[in-house]
């Protein structure tokens, strides 16, 4: 998901909105012979997740930087672990500080946060999948931290899959439609999603055999019966209300999917600190 080249344009803009003009407080201290060792560590547990964001971080800065991760994205840390020894002239590394550490701990928070709905799962077949709720210009490695979590990934964009929601719905008239018309324009590579906020909604939705239907704020009950409808005709994404304590009630219902905006909106960032 994530290739080098976009890691390293990502980072470089980043860099440049930190450092800006120079860092007047490091480039005054520090003598070009300056050397510092150091060590990132974790203070809370977690998933890890943006060893390479990090690393590429200090590898644009100077190719005199050395880093040995001891972990890997996806791993299990605990409150104390060593994820990584970085030693290296110490100019680089107070500049690139923390940027590097704004990705980590970032990437890991959503990781953490979305191994956590996963596991509340459990063994039931659902999956926890994303939204486009996401930091504008930071979405690709959001999302390859939900999936580092143990997630599964909704629509990367607009373009991806054409998801028809209620003020699509008000625009095209009905569900029937709006579905008509774009089979007639979309690729045979597009799939269609239906929003639907009714049962009434999801038979019409089956009935222009939709892709996949989205049950939208339904009721538990008003779930199952959906699913007990649609019958493997599509697959079925329950969204509105997810929770640590709902997920699994809503997994019972018999969803393929349950989207939910808080494994990235409502993530804490993993407290990971670089002591020198």
């Amino acid at each position: 998901m994530l290739t080098k080249f976009y890691i390293q344009d990502h980072v470089k803009a980043a860099l440049t909105e930190d450092i800006g003009f120079g860092d007047i407080t490091t480039e005054n201290l520090a003598e070009e012979t300056d050397y510092l060792e150091g060590a990132l560590n974790t203070r809370t547990d977690g998933i890890l997740c943006g060893c390479e964001v990090f690393k590429t971080v200090f590898e644009i800065l100077s190719k005199d930087i050395k880093i040995e991760f001891h972990f890997k994205d996806g791993d299990k840390i605990k409150k104390g672990d060593k994820i990584a020894d970085i030693s290296g002239p110490a100019k680089y590394l107070l500049m690139g500080e923390r940027v590097a550490l704004n990705y980590i701990q970032r990437m890991s928070g959503i990781a953490t946060e979305t191994s956590k709905y996963q596991n509340a799962i459990g063994n039931l077949p659902a999956k926890i999948v994303d939204t486009r709720k996401t930091t504008p210009n930071f979405r690709a490695f959001e999302k390859y931290a939900v999936k580092t979590g143990g997630g599964a990934l909704h629509r990367f964009n607009l373009s991806d899959c054409a998801m028809i929601k209620d003020n699509h719905i008000r625009l095209a008239g009905t569900i029937t439609n709006a579905v008509e018309k774009l089979r007639k324009n979309l690729s045979h590579a597009h799939k269609i999603e239906v929003e639907c906020d009714t049962l009434e909604q999801v038979k019409e939705a089956v009935a222009c055999k939709a892709d996949i239907i989205m049950l939208d704020n339904m009721t538990i009950s008003d779930m199952k019966t959906a699913c007990e409808y649609i019958a493997g005709r599509a697959i079925v994404e329950a969204s509105g209300n997810v929770n640590l304590d709902s997920v699994k009630t809503i997994a019972q219902t018999g969803v393929d999917i349950i989207s939910s905006s808080a494994i990235v909106a409502k993530a804490p960032t993993l407290d990971l600190a670089l002591d020198m």
